[in-house]
């Protein structure tokens, strides 16, 4: 009998995926309404589905909400959770301020301010790469609002020098300019594989300054605010919410090793690799069906003893 995905620290799923859970993950039956709400003076969107257990999703740098019904995601969920999703503060339709002090950690709080609006007292959390380092802070801020987190390709910055300082800076630069960051590009990277070529870039800022929802400035911003997200180890260490990470074994290298940081940290956090899987794209993690499969396991283990 095939061991249980969530047993023992980590697990590598094998490529193969089964027709079954094809379906299941890539079903997209609809949306659903925009809604709005205050966080201290900057309106954000969110929308909401389903009945039961409260699950929040957080999405990626650049995205918005959208990515969790393109992969099927919300959907899916939505058939068996109360499922919401916001637009992060400088993201799709929510407010972009260009100052990077209203980023940081007050994209955590943005999270604590969503679940007073809707007058939840706990829910489950599921971030995505940027999503999931926001998850990450936010379990060592208010971990008591939380079930469960699930880390998706992001796995919490737990370490802050002169050089990563550097890189921020040049990667909001390459923002302002481009619309893009080429710098985080090849650093998100499939490791081990062709880098995009300059022709890519050049669409992909392209595709960028087309989009309405992008505004380079907020996502500069945002990035110069990475100091703010910077999670002290022994915080990481004291949280006790389940958590459960899931990343490509194609992910960049950075993304990688920040989950082996964390696995170190917190020996009893459940890691899922997921084989073939990269950061982002058509083999990107979210898209795989591994993700959601193991996601739906770790709810359900934590379902008896939730409270809402």
């Amino acid at each position: 009998m095939r061991r249980s995905i969530l047993e023992g620290g980590v697990h590598r799923f094998p490529s193969l995926i089964t027709t079954v859970l094809l379906i299941i993950c890539v079903s997209k039956p609809g949306y659903t309404q925009d809604l709005f709400f205050d966080a201290k003076g900057v309106r954000l969107r969110y929308v909401e589905q389903g009945k039961g257990e409260p699950i929040v999703l957080l999405h990626g740098v650049g995205g918005n909400l959208q990515a969790w019904f393109d992969a099927g995601v919300f959907q899916n969920l939505a058939a068996d959770y109360r499922v919401i999703a916001m637009d992060a503060r400088g993201h799709g339709k929510s407010a972009k301020p260009h100052d990077p002090k209203q980023y940081g950690s007050q994209m955590a709080l943005d999270v604590v301010r969503l679940l007073d609006h809707l007058s939840i007292k706990k829910a489950h959390i599921v971030g995505y790469s940027m999503g999931g380092n926001t998850t990450s802070q936010l379990l060592t801020m208010q971990p008591e609002r939380f079930l469960t987190a699930t880390l998706l390709a992001g796995s919490g910055r737990f370490k802050w020098t002169k050089e990563d300082g550097a890189t921020a800076e040049l990667e909001a630069s390459e923002r302002e300019k481009e619309c893009v960051s080429r710098t985080l590009i090849f650093r998100l990277s499939p490791a081990g594989g062709p880098k995009p070529s300059e022709e890519d870039i050049k669409q992909r800022s392209l595709a960028c300054f087309a989009d309405p929802n992008q505004d380079r400035f907020a996502i500069a911003a945002l990035t110069r605010a990475r100091p703010d997200t910077f999670i002290p180890p022994a915080k990481a260490v004291a949280v006790k919410v389940p958590t459960l990470g899931i990343v490509g074994n194609l992910d960049g290298a950075d993304v990688l090793s920040g989950f082996q940081t964390l696995k170190n940290l917190r020996p009893n956090i459940k890691l899922v690799i997921v084989d073939g899987a990269t950061h982002a794209g058509d083999r990107g993690v979210m898209r795989r069906a591994e993700f959601i499969s193991a996601l739906r396991e770790f709810l359900i283990a934590h379902r008896q003893t939730s409270q809402r």
